[in-house]
């Protein structure tokens, strides 16, 4: 998200600099193993004698890709507005001189999970504008002591030049389709458990995964299909509009993107109720809603979608 709203910034006359540190100052305190000191020695070996590159996502040839060592004042230019977008590019931001311009911050999760609660509940407090992507995280804001004016809520956007209908519904096969990702609150072990129900009631349900794994999990049932780094052009023609549903079994997220694409493309939703999704679905209108950590409850909303 990051990245286009740098492309659309630069395409209305702004100049844009997106700023990549190769390290940030540690979040947990607990002492750093031998094994994970020499990998990031080799890391930071990798990246002096390699410039970084982004492939995944198009970026606009005016924006300035920086690569850092750290994020600090001296490594990032003067400019009217400067944004941070995780908490902890908040701290370095939070320090910054007025030179680095008007302070901001692009709050895209609530990010326990990244850090220590009361590290990350500390930025939000921060005496800069926050601009959160979901409602969720606008109320969250509000329980946090932050005053409505430091406060906006813009949500994301789905790009419905990209994200479209090219296949008929109609005519699409009884699959459905999941992210994988083998972080625990993203539930990929809930949705593969939810669609095992589903098969072992129907045969005929087939299901495709994709994520940024390049190896396909050893623990995924035989039937049901593995699509690593699939580029986008695969994504909306071979896996949103090759499928009839789409999956989403996280337990938490802050404005999860795959099942508004999936959406866009024709697909029925079913998800867990949180709020990462409820800024456009609505349970028994627009998607299938079922409590997190529930694969029953989600099976139950596969059959009646299908």
């Amino acid at each position: 998200m990051a990245y286009e709203y740098a492309n659309e910034l630069v395409r209305r006359g702004h100049e844009v600099a997106v700023v990549h540190p190769r390290r940030l100052r540690q979040s947990i305190t607990q002492p750093i193993s031998l094994y994970w000191n020499l990998r990031r020695r080799a890391a930071h070996l990798r990246n002096i004698l390699v410039h970084p590159t982004v492939t995944w996502q198009y970026i606009d040839k005016r924006v300035r890709m920086l690569f850092v060592p750290e994020l600090l004042a001296r490594y990032v230019p003067d400019a009217d507005a400067v944004f941070a977008t995780a908490w902890q590019t908040a701290e370095y931001v939070h320090e910054y001189p007025s030179s680095k311009g008007k302070q901001f911050y692009l709050i895209q999760h609530y990010e326990t999970w990244s850090g220590p609660k009361e590290r990350v509940d500390a930025t939000w407090r921060f005496p800069m504008k926050k601009v959160v992507i979901a409602q969720w995280l606008y109320e969250l804001g509000l329980q946090l002591g932050i005053p409505e004016g430091d406060l906006i809520h813009i949500p994301n956007g789905i790009d419905h030049k990209k994200f479209r209908i090219t296949r008929p519904i109609e005519s699409r096969p009884k699959r459905v389709a999941m992210l994988y990702s083998p972080v625990e609150w993203k539930g990929s072990t809930d949705g593969v458990k939810a669609l095992e129900i589903v098969h072992a009631k129907d045969p005929n349900v087939q299901a495709v995964l994709f994520g940024t794994p390049s190896q396909r999990p050893l623990w995924l049932p035989g039937w049901i299909s593995y699509i690593p780094n699939p580029p986008q052009e695969a994504l909306v023609n071979d896996i949103y509009n090759g499928s009839c549903i789409y999956l989403c079994p996280s337990w938490t997220e802050g404005w999860h993107l795959p099942p508004a694409e999936a959406m866009a493309c024709g697909c029925a939703v079913v998800s867990t109720n949180i709020g990462g999704v409820r800024d456009y679905a609505v349970h028994g209108k627009t998607a299938l809603l079922s409590p997190p950590h529930d694969p029953s409850a989600l099976a139950e909303n596969l059959i009646r979608a299908r």
